[in-house]
């Protein structure tokens, strides 16, 4: 049995994280991923597999998250499904490979400076594109090759940061010319094939490893996974009203924010070991 304040704050955490899912198509790893390191460590949960617990519950519970929030955008009908169907399969492969094996021998010190420094870049590029007008650079989208090479780098580092994959899908998307309530939209579907795959692979991955507390499935924490889904499903289209209500630019300055954020994180995460 959880506590009653444990159980008030995974509530709270899946109350932001389904209103960021919907606000920004992100599914709120970012957030979630340091507080349940918190938690699990609290319950004498060894660092290192507390973090990887962390990474692989979070990725979890977008699975729910994604199929709320996409609900809510596709009846506004914003999602791009012809770019869900070409970056999908990309997505997969790369969700698969770190889910399922690089998630596990990997240390992720130089991973995450690297990572944080592409963040920063990819919200220097929206704030640059906020002034622009919707649609962007008209640039286009790759290829199929690239956009299975695109899909492949988003379902990777997604699983491998417990992610949604929306840090670097919409500022792809909108990069390549996608208006930006399309890209929030399509990158809320494209949350569910990433947490699918990655969820699964954790799970292979994690199996017999020593450790775990009471509750776990693979690398999966299921009592927090449990109760954050729950709140985060009820707020998701919450966000998503709010996201269609917001001009355009204000949202890339928004996301663009977020980014700066997310990236100051993870470089102190990776400074501090």
């Amino acid at each position: 049995m959880l506590e009653p304040l444990l159980i008030a704050e995974l509530v709270a955490l899946g109350i932001a994280t389904g209103f960021l899912a919907g606000l920004l198509g992100i599914g709120g790893g970012m957030l979630m991923v340091p507080f349940l390191t918190f938690i699990l460590a609290q319950r004498g949960v060894a660092g290192d597999l507390a973090v990887k617990m962390a990474i692989a519950t979070s990725m979890a519970t977008i699975v729910f998250t994604s199929l709320s929030s996409v609900r809510a955008h596709h009846r506004r009908g914003a999602v791009r499904w012809d770019l869900v169907r070409r970056l999908a399969p990309g997505i997969v492969l790369g969700a698969l490979l770190a889910g399922a094996g690089a998630f596990r021998v990997l240390s992720g010190r130089w991973l995450a400076l690297l990572f944080a420094g592409f963040v920063a870049f990819s919200a220097t590029q929206m704030l640059r594109s906020a002034a622009r007008p919707q649609g962007g650079t008209g640039r286009g989208l790759p290829g199929p090759a690239g956009q299975l090479a695109a899909g492949g780098a988003i379902g990777f580092l997604s699983g491998l940061v417990g992610a949604g994959g929306g840090f670097i899908s919409v500022p792809f998307m909108t990069w390549c010319g996608v208006v930006m309530h399309q890209a929030v939209a399509t990158s809320a579907a494209l949350g569910f094939p990433i947490a699918l795959a990655n969820g699964l692979g954790y799970l292979w991955s994690g199996a017999g490893v020593p450790g775990r507390p009471a509750g776990a499935l693979g690398y999966v924490f299921l009592p927090a996974l449990a109760v954050i889904a729950s709140a985060s499903v009820l707020m998701a289209p919450v966000g998503v009203r709010v996201a269609h209500a917001l001009p355009v630019a204000t949202l890339k300055r928004v996301f663009a924010l977020l980014l700066y954020g997310l990236a100051a994180a993870m470089t102190w995460k990776a400074w501090r070991g």
